[in-house]
């Protein structure tokens, strides 16, 4: 998979990203054929435990980028820029840089910034775009363009997006109908995260597609798995062995 493989699949079928903080996770759904793998500042909650992603740091991004793409041998790999990481030209090109040092093949970042989005492209770096919810900037998480002016607005940017050359493009928690208009009125892929089925592909927060957040899943998420449950039970089963006994036995030691 490359960035121009992912122009060509607009209208030709779906595209599949998730998010990956870690070798192991990486390689798992990179062996499973996942389209992009995109290192999120997400990770600022499901990792680290912040309440939003406004403390993760650059640092947080390499670090993880890093891991990420060393179990990566087919997906993009997309490193998010964090906030204030891509406040002025030359931080956005300092930043794009070091995390395509640390393996990613493309970086994404929020918002309609043309002279930086420009100046990213110029020196050889694919961008994903990001319109609609942005977290980095939101004072609540709540669905954006539901009035025709913010619709409007928000279809606006994503066309100059478009003319920038942006290899794809995230839409965040926006009504369906509009992700729609917005798909049909650029020639980038459009990955919709709580954007409905009308966009070119699709993304999740890996945490959120396997359930591991006690039951909580977001409205625009779907839980393939348990995976809090499952884990919690495992544990537990460990705790119980190695209080009566039952573990380590004779078969987990050396002679």
């Amino acid at each position: 998979m490359n960035v121009e493989e992912v122009k060509r699949l607009k209208g030709v079928r779906k595209i599949t990203v998730l998010t990956a903080y870690d070798y192991q996770t990486a390689k798992i759904i990179d062996d499973m054929g996942i389209d992009m793998i995109l290192v999120g500042d997400s990770l600022g909650m499901v990792v680290l435990g912040y309440h939003d992603t406004k403390k993760v740091t650059m640092m947080d991004m390499i670090r993880h980028t890093q891991a990420v793409a060393r179990g990566v041998k087919s997906a993009i790999v997309i490193g998010d820029l964090p906030i204030h990481s891509f406040d002025t030209v030359e931080d956005a090109l300092a930043n794009s840089k070091r995390l395509v040092e640390a393996g990613a093949h493309a970086v994404k970042l929020e918002g309609n910034k043309p002279e930086i989005i420009r100046a990213i492209i110029e020196a050889g770096i694919p961008v994903q775009g990001h319109l609609g919810l942005l977290p980095q900037t939101a004072k609540s998480m709540k669905v954006r363009g539901k009035r025709s002016r913010d619709a409007e607005q928000i279809l606006a940017d994503a066309k100059v997006l478009d003319s920038l050359g942006v290899f794809s493009l995230v839409l965040e928690c926006i009504p369906l109908d509009l992700a729609r208009r917005i798909t049909g009125a650029v020639a980038t892929s459009t990955i919709g995260i709580g954007a409905g089925v009308h966009c070119d592909g699709q993304v999740l927060v890996m945490n959120d597609m396997l359930g591991m957040d006690d039951g909580y899943c977001p409205r625009h998420a779907n839980a393939y798995l348990d995976l809090n449950n499952l884990i919690g039970k495992a544990v537990k089963s460990y705790i119980e062995d190695v209080k009566t006994g039952r573990f380590p036995e004779d078969r987990h030691s050396f002679h």
